[in-house]
């Protein structure tokens, strides 16, 4: 049996081994899932909220050795791990709130001798495959609306996090789901790129890089099926002359480093109006410098060691590239480790980046801050707008005006007037340009799980 082994990003010893699913329990799962949907459809849509609010209490009744694997799998902090486990039960209870409105027929106006309805059908078996910086709340995004809707779902995982797919295939299952629907597959790349072919696969939701997104929908390209793709971010954030500056601070800085900057809504660019730019600049510094790097099962350690082995050296050329053409260095920019353990990024501030850098134009995912001034909101908007990344945005500002005139002309999924790197379930959360494509959360996100089917009955010949 192949195995697949996860290293911990702190300590470098084992963290987890999978094994990887063969093609013999593959056809298993996918038998099963297809079951599976055909008896969620026969579920009303309370029947459905009820086993899903029942396989959450079992998620919830693990949540410390949930929280505890991410750590192991990912580095995040256990403090912050904890904190994911409780945003993605909020996500889910949202969800299941609104899943009866979201998913009830839509009846037409009476017409004498008819009945017109327009029904919300499940697409069948949808496959979700998450991303490991947040690997509970990626998942969660896609597989508790899918079940709402009446689909099953196979979620194939990220390789830094396979054990997150686990855990909500067995909630599902001590929930007294019917077998198959959350089923959890373990294989490299080129294999999923093949099932996401594989006619017996209905949707597909991907969570990951813009390179990924490209090949998960050249995958596609033969079927006629909707592929979402929530892929990455170069969030930019403004601070206006009248931004009140320490709250606004505060926010930026740990918005760009939270969960090591790992996160596609991440603050990675922040421009600041002349007036009070030197102000933000002595504000984020010593903000920058505070945090702790460490053991991540250290109560004390606020920044965690980087997922990705090859991740330093990219964030160490990003910084480099930056002061080549002419930005400042103030604070971090290396590779690090404590004690002779992890592959840590220090806490990194750059000042007076220029537009052309690779920090203001590609995702970093790491934690960076890099600040640039700028002379209006009109300068602000054109350079937050001159990314091909388009997911989020922030505008930091004490005049709602302001920030309603720059978010029209804002193109990104979702536009914030202080505050940042948050999602809140009730929000579709989308992107535009090449942060992807598809809608998940919301009420809008059961419009992609589901397909209209149209009802015209004759009530009497």
């Amino acid at each position: 049996m192949t195995t697949h082994t996860v290293d911990d990003p702190y300590t470098g010893e084992t963290a987890c081994t999978v094994q990887v699913t063969d093609e013999t329990t593959l056809d298993r799962v996918l038998a099963d899932a297809r079951r599976a949907s055909h008896e969620l459809a026969r579920l009303g849509v309370g029947e459905r909220v009820e086993l899903c609010e029942r396989a959450l209490a079992k998620l919830e009744a693990r949540a410390e050795e949930i929280a505890g694997d991410v750590t192991r799998q990912m580095g995040k902090p256990l403090a912050q791990a904890r904190g994911e486990v409780r945003g993605a039960a909020e996500r889910w209870r949202h969800m299941q709130s609104i899943a009866a409105e979201a998913l009830a027929d839509v009846v037409l106006p009476p017409k004498e001798g008819f009945e017109r309805r327009v029904a919300k059908a499940p697409l069948g078996v949808v496959l979700d495959l998450p991303a490991w910086n947040y690997p509970l709340l990626t998942a969660v995004n896609a597989i508790v609306p899918a079940v709402l809707a009446g689909n099953a779902v196979v979620v194939k995982h990220s390789p830094r996090t396979p054990l997150s797919g686990e855990h909500f295939a067995r909630a599902f299952a001590e929930a007294g789901a019917p077998a198959g629907v959350v089923g959890a597959v373990f294989f490299d790349y080129e294999r999923t790129e093949r099932l996401v072919a594989d006619a017996r696969i209905d949707h597909v939701l991907f969570t990951g890089s813009v390179h990924g997104g490209h090949r998960i929908q050249a995958a596609a390209k033969d079927r006629f099926l909707h592929v979402g793709l929530e892929l990455g971010g170069n969030d930019p954030a403004y601070a206006a002359e009248d931004c009140d500056v320490e709250k606004t601070v505060e926010n930026v800085v740990d918005g760009a480093i939270y969960n090591a900057g790992q996160s596609c809504c991440a603050v990675e660019r922040v421009y600041v109006h002349r007036a009070v730019y030197d102000r933000f600049v002595a504000a984020a510094e010593p903000l920058v410098r505070a945090y702790v790097m460490g053991d991540p099962t250290d109560p004390k350690t606020t920044l965690g060691p980087l997922a990705q082995p090859w991740h330093t050296k990219e964030l160490e050329a990003f910084v480099a590239d930056a002061t080549k053409k002419g930005a400042k260095l103030v604070a971090g920019g290396k590779a690090a480790s404590v004690g002779g353990k992890g592959r840590f990024f220090e806490a990194t501030m750059l000042t007076g980046v220029p537009q052309d850098a690779d920090l203001m134009q590609r995702e970093s995912f790491g934690p960076i801050l890099a600040i640039a001034p700028v002379a209006s909101d009109e300068e602000a908007l054109e350079k937050m707008n001159a990314s091909r990344l388009g997911l989020t945005a922030s505008v930091w500002t004490r005049d709602r005006a302001r920030a309603e005139r720059m978010a029209r002309d804002l193109d990104f999924g979702t536009v914030y007037m202080n505050r940042c790197d948050a999602l809140d379930p009730a929000l579709p959360w989308t992107g535009v340009k090449d942060s992807g494509r598809g809608v998940t959360l919301s009420a809008l996100g059961f419009d992609a799980l589901t397909r209209p089917k149209a009802l015209h009955f004759r009530l009497a010949l």
